[in-house]
C-alpha cells in the first residue's frame, strides 16, 4: 500500500473522505474521535509512592537484616518471658532496634531517589499544548490542538509548530524545521506533489511532522496521524519500550550481594550446628544460648552499610560532576560513565552549535573568511591576500535579498527567520550592512518568495541609479539564469567563466559548506513594476557565492582527542548528509581520512542485525539515520560488549538516550524531552563536560573499588574473629565463660556503621590517580573484586581476624571479665580497619599516596577513632553494647598494635613487588 507521500493529493483527500471545499462537518469530527482517539501522547502509570518504598525492601542484603531482625526480636521476647533474663532481653531488642533503624535509613535513600529521577512524559505531551487552525463546516476555526482529529484540513503560517502529521496540500513559499527528528539545522523546503519512489523522513518534502515549526510561508495540511500514531508518537512509543538499564556496577553488586548471601547462610548454619551439637541437644535453650552467636555472624557476613554507603559515595561524585557542569540523574549512572567504551554522539546542536554560520565568500574579486561564529554580529572578514572585505554588490545582494532579522534582548542575539538567511543577515552584520540602513537609501518595490519549484529568492529595488533586482538561489540555478559573472573583478560571459566559478563553489563544498550564490540585473521601471517572475530572474550577473555551516563547537576537537587517549571511540550519528557529516567528523578528529566510511539510514534499513553487527565496530559516521537506526546502531555496539553513552539534544534523540547505558542531553539548547530520557545532562551543552564527567566516573569507580575492598576486609575480619571464637573458645579462660562470642552483635554493628562506613564513604573525596585517563574503559563483565582485589580481602582480613581473636584470648588469660576481653577485641578490629583505610585508598600501596590528602577521610577516622573509645568508657552504652572501661596502657596497645599488619604487609608489597596483598 502507498504510503501518504506516494499518494496524490486527491487520492489522500479521497482516502481520508474529505471534501476541501467543506471541511470536516461536526458529525465527520465525532466519528473520527471515536475512530482514532484525541491528539494526545498516551500517559505511562506511575507507581505510588507506597509502592516505590516498598520496593527498596526487596535488595538481597535489606532481606538479610531483616532476618537478622526478626531474630533479635524473638531472642529478646524469650529473654523476658522465659529465661527471665532482662539484660539479655535488652540488648537483642536494641540490636534489633538498631539493624532495623539501618533497613529504615536505606529506604528512604532509596525512595528519595526513585521520585526525584523520573518525569515520565510530560514534556512530550507540553508539546501538543497549544492552539491550531483548522477548516470545518466551510469556516476556519481556533481549537486546541488536542482537539484535532485525522482529516482535518491544518492551516499553519510562519513560526507556528506543526500540530500533526500531514500532507501538504497547499504550500507557499513553505518551509519547515525539522531538527527535533531528523537532526538537520536547516528549514526544508515543502510542497504538494507526489513523491512515486521511497523516502527517507527528512526526504519527504510533502510532509509535515508533529513538534515541527515553519521557518517561511504558509500551508495547508491534511492531517493524517495524531497522537501516538505520529513520528514523535512513535518516539513516545521507543521511549516506553526501552527496558530499564541495569549499570555494570549494579550488575556487580547484585552478584556479589548473591554470593554474601550465600556465604552467610552457611556460616549462620555452621554456626547453629556446631552449637547444638556441642550443647548435646536440642532445645529452646540450646538454641537460644547459640542465637547471639549466630546473629552477630550474619550482621557480620554482610556489609550492612553497603546499600547507604554506596548511595553517600556516589552522591559524593554526583556533587563533585555538578561542580563541572554535569547534572546526573541516576547516580548508578555515576560509576557507568567509567566504564564507557563507546560515545555516540548526534552532529546538530551536539558537536556543531545549530547556529548556521557564513564563514567564506567570494564577492567577484577575492576569497574572503569570516571569523566568529554563532549570531554576535562579531568577527573579521579577511582574504587570504590579508585585505579586509569593501561593501560589494554581493554583500549588499544577500542583505537586501533577505527576511530574516536578528534582535538583541538582555544581551543575547535570537534569530527570527530561514536559518540560511540568518547566516547572511550576521555576515552583513560583520561587514558593517544591515537591511535597515540599506533601506535608507533603496526602496523595496517588490519582494519574490523562495519557491521550491523556482529555488530561488528575489527583490526588486529602486535607488537613484535606477531599479535593480537581486536574487539569490543555489549556484548552479543561477547559473542557468545567468548572462556573465563577476570574476576576479571583471564581468566575464557565462559561458568562459562558468568553469572557474564552479571551482570556486566545489572548493566550499570541499570544506561541507552549503553553498549559495547571488547575482544581479538592471531593471526599467515597466519591468520592475510590471514584468513576470520568470522572465525576470534572467540574464542575471553573479557577483559572487557564500559558503555557510553549522560550525563545530570550539572545544570538541581536543576532547574528542582526549577521549581517543583514553581509548574510547567517539561516533558521529546524525539525520544529516554524508558529506556534510564526513567534513564535519575528519575536522573534528573523529575520523582520519578525508574518504572515511559512512554509513547511511538508507544501508542500514537493508541491513540484518547480523550485518550491522559486523559493520559497527569499523564504522565511525552514520548519516540520515532515523531514531530506530540509532538504537539498533547502539544495540549492536553493546552485543560487541561495549558501554556506549549516546549524545543528543533533539526529540529525535530521546529513544537513543533511553537504550543506551548512558544517555546524555545538553542543558541549555536541549528539549524537556531529551533531557527527561538523559541520564547525565550537560548543563553548558560542553562537550568537554562529557571528557570531565569520564573522569569523574573513573575516579568514582576507583573510590568505590577502594571502599569495596575495605569493607569486605572487615567483614572477612569480624566472621573469622568470631568463627575462631566459636570453634577454639571451648572452655573457660579466666572470667571468660566457655562459648563467649568474641564480639557482641552490637559490636559488630558499630564497627559496620561507624568506625568502617564513615571512613568508607570519605574515600568517595578522594581525587583520581595521575594516569587514570590514559587506561582501558573497565570490562563491564569485571568484577570490583577483580586484579587480586579478592586475595587482598582474603589475606588481610584473615590477618586481621586473627589479630582480633588473640587479642580476645589474650585479654581472657590476663585475667579481665567477658566484657573486657570483648572490648580489648572489638578495639583491636576498629583500630586494625582504621589503620588499613589509608592503604585502601591506593591499588598499590599507603605508601603512594599523601595520608593527609584526602581531608575528609582523616576527619572521618578522627572521628571513629574517639566515638569508639567513648563507647567503651560511657555507661549508657556499656549497658547496650556490652563494652566495659579498660586500662590506659591497654587502649594505647589496641590503637598502635593493629597498625603493624598494614605498615608490614604493605612494606614487603614496595620492597618486593607483590600484588596478591
Amino acid at each position: 500500500m502507498k504510503q501518504f507521500y506516494q499518494q496524490t493529493k486527491d487520492q489522500a483527500l479521497t482516502k481520508l473522505l474529505v471534501d476541501p471545499k467543506i471541511g470536516l462537518t461536526t458529525e465527520q469530527v465525532q466519528q473520527n474521535r471515536q475512530l482514532y482517539g484525541r491528539n494526545q501522547l498516551p500517559e505511562k502509570k506511575k507507581d505510588p509512592y507506597w509502592k516505590i518504598f516498598l520496593r527498596s525492601f526487596k535488595e538481597p542484603i535489606i532481606i538479610v537484616l531483616l532476618g537478622a531482625v526478626i531474630l533479635s526480636f524473638l531472642s529478646s521476647i524469650y529473654a523476658f518471658r522465659t529465661q527471665n533474663n532482662p539484660q539479655h532481653g535488652l540488648e537483642a531488642l536494641y540490636e534489633a532496634i538498631a539493624i532495623l533503624i539501618l533497613i529504615i535509613i536505606n529506604a528512604f535513600l532509596g525512595f528519595w531517589q526513585e521520585i526525584s529521577a523520573q518525569k515520565n512524559l510530560d514534556a512530550l505531551r507540553e508539546m501538543n499544548n497549544r492552539i491550531a487552525t483548522v477548516y470545518r463546516n466551510k469556516e476556519w476555526q481556533t481549537i486546541a490542538t488536542k482537539d484535532i482529529v485525522v482529516s482535518d484540513l491544518l492551516k499553519v503560517k510562519l513560526g507556528d509548530f506543526v500540530e500533526a502529521d500531514v500532507r501538504w496540500i497547499q504550500a507557499d513559499e513553505l518551509q519547515v524545521i525539522e531538527s527535533h527528528l531528523t537532526g538537520e539545522a536547516d528549514a526544508i523546503a515543502k510542497n504538494s506533489a507526489t513523491i512515486n519512489q521511497e523516502a527517507e523522513l527528512g526526504d519527504r518534502f510533502n510532509m509535515g511532522y508533529s513538534g515541527s515549526t515553519v521557518a517561511n510561508g504558509q500551508g495547508i495540511g491534511l492531517v493524517v496521524g495524531i497522537g501516538e500514531n505520529t513520528e514523535l508518537g512513535n518516539i513516545s512509543r521507543l521511549i516506553d519500550s526501552v527496558e530499564e538499564k541495569v549499570s555494570p556496577l549494579q550488575k556487580t553488586i547484585n552478584k556479589l550481594t548473591k554470593t554474601l548471601m550465600k556465604v552467610s547462610a552457611g556460616i549462620v548454619i555452621l554456626t547453629f550446628i556446631i552449637g547444638i551439637l556441642r550443647a548435646g541437644e536440642l532445645s529452646i535453650n540450646s538454641i537460644t544460648s547459640v542465637l547471639s552467636t549466630s546473629i552477630a555472624l550474619a550482621v557480620a557476613s554482610i556489609p550492612d552499610a553497603l546499600p547507604a554507603v554506596l548511595s553517600i559515595v556516589l552522591t559524593i561524585g554526583a556533587s563533585k560532576m555538578a561542580q563541572n557542569k554535569g547534572l546526573i540523574k541516576s547516580l548508578d549512572s555515576v560509576e557507568t560513565l567509567g566504564s564507557t567504551s563507546y560515545i555516540c554522539s548526534d552532529k546538530t546542536g551536539t558537536l556543531t552549535q545549530n547556529e548556521m554560520t557564513a564563514t567564506k565568500f567570494y564577492d567577484g574579486e577575492e576569497t574572503f573568511n569570516v571569523s566568529g561564529l554563532g549570531y554576535a554580529p562579531t568577527g573579521k572578514i579577511e582574504s587570504t591576500t590579508g585585505s579586509t572585505a569593501k561593501t560589494s554588490i554581493f554583500l549588499k545582494g544577500a542583505v537586501l535579498c533577505n527576511e530574516a532579522t536578528i534582535k538583541e534582548e538582555n544581551g543575547k542575539f535570537l534569530p527570527f527567520g530561514n536559518p540560511t538567511e540568518i547566516a547572511l543577515t550576521v555576515l552583513g552584520q560583520k561587514a558593517g550592512l544591515t537591511k535597515e540602513a540599506l533601506l535608507k537609501n533603496n526602496q523595496l518595490i517588490r519582494t519574490l518568495p523562495f519557491t521550491s519549484d523556482r529555488k530561488m529568492m528575489s527583490v526588486v529595488i529602486k535607488n537613484d541609479t535606477g531599479y535593480w533586482l537581486y536574487t539569490k538561489g543555489a549556484p548552479d540555478v543561477l547559473l542557468r539564469n545567468s548572462q556573465n559573472i563577476l570574476l576576479n573583478g571583471k564581468t566575464v560571459a557565462t559561458q568562459n567563466a562558468e568553469a572557474e566559478f564552479m571551482k570556486i563553489v566545489d572548493s566550499f563544498a570541499n570544506e561541507a559548506l552549503r553553498t549559495l550564490a547571488v547575482g544581479f540585473r538592471q531593471l526599467t521601471e515597466n519591468q520592475a513594476r510590471k514584468e513576470t517572475v520568470e522572465k525576470l530572474e534572467t540574464d542575471l550577473t553573479i557577483v559572487g557565492v557564500a559558503g555557510i555551516i553549522d560550525p563545530p563547537r570550539p572545544e570538541v576537537k581536543q576532547s574528542v582527542k582526549t577521549l581517543n587517549e583514553a581509548n574510547i571511540e567517539v561516533v558521529m550519528i546524525t539525520g544529516d548528509h554524508a558529506n556534510t557529516a564526513r567534513a564535519i567528523a575528519y575536522d573534528l578528529g573523529i575520523v582520519k581520512t578525508k574518504d572515511a566510511k559512512v554509513v547511511n539510514g538508507l544501508e542500514i534499513e537493508k541491513m540484518t542485525d547480523d550485518e550491522l553487527f559486523k559493520t559497527v565496530p569499523t564504522t565511525n559516521i552514520y548519516a540520515r539515520v532515523s531514531p530506530e537506526h540509532k538504537q539498533r546502531i547502539i544495540k549492536q555496539l553493546q552485543h560487541h560488549q561495549q558501554v556506549v553513552a549516546m549524545t543528543g539534544d533533539g526529540v529525535n534523540d530521546a529513544p537513543a538516550l533511553r537504550v543506551a547505558d548512558i544517555g546524555i542531553a545538553m542543558g541549555i539548547n536541549g528539549t524537556e524531552v531529551t533531557k527527561d530520557s538523559a541520564d547525565l545532562i550537560l548543563l553548558d551543552d560542553k562537550f568537554t563536560t562529557i571528557e570531565k564527567s569520564v573522569k569523574s566516573g573513573r575516579t568514582i569507580y576507583a573510590n568505590i573499588k577502594n571502599f569495596m575492598r575495605h569493607e569486605l576486609t572487615t567483614n572477612v575480619a569480624e566472621v573469622l574473629a568470631l568463627l575462631l571464637g566459636l570453634l577454639l573458645f571451648s572452655k573457660t579462660i579466666g572470667q571468660v565463660p566457655a562459648e563467649t562470642p568474641t564480639l557482641t552483635a552490637l559490636m559488630v554493628l558499630w564497627v559496620n556503621m561507624v568506625s568502617d562506613a564513615l571512613p568508607s564513604f570519605a574515600l568517595g573525596y578522594d581525587v583520581a590517580e595521575a594516569d587514570i585517563m590514559k587506561e582501558d574503559p573497565r570490562d563491564p563483565n569485571e568484577s570490583v573484586l577483580a586484579n587480586h582485589t579478592w586475595s587482598r580481602v582474603l589475606i588481610r582480613g584473615t590477618i586481621m581476624g586473627a589479630m582480633v581473636y588473640l587479642s580476645f584470648w589474650w585479654a581472657a588469660n590476663i585475667g579481665m571479665s567477658s566484657s573486657e576481653a570483648q572490648t580489648v577485641a572489638f578495639l583491636t578490629l576498629v583500630f586494625g580497619q582504621l589503620w588499613h583505610v589509608f592503604d585502601a585508598r591506593s591499588s598499590h600501596s599507603l605508601f603512594r599516596r599523601n595520608p593527609f590528602g584526602n581531608r575528609n577521610l582523616v576527619l572521618a577516622v578522627l572521628f571513629a577513632s574517639i566515638t569508639s573509645i567513648l563507647v567503651t568508657i560511657l555507661p549508657f552504652f556499656n549497658l547496650v553494647m556490652g563494652t566495659a572501661n579498660l586500662p590506659a596502657w591497654i587502649y594505647l596497645l589496641v590503637i598502635f598494635v593493629p597498625a603493624l599488619p598494614t605498615f608490614i604487609l604493605s612494606g614487603l608489597k614496595e620492597i618486593f613487588g607483590i600484588t596478591i596483598w
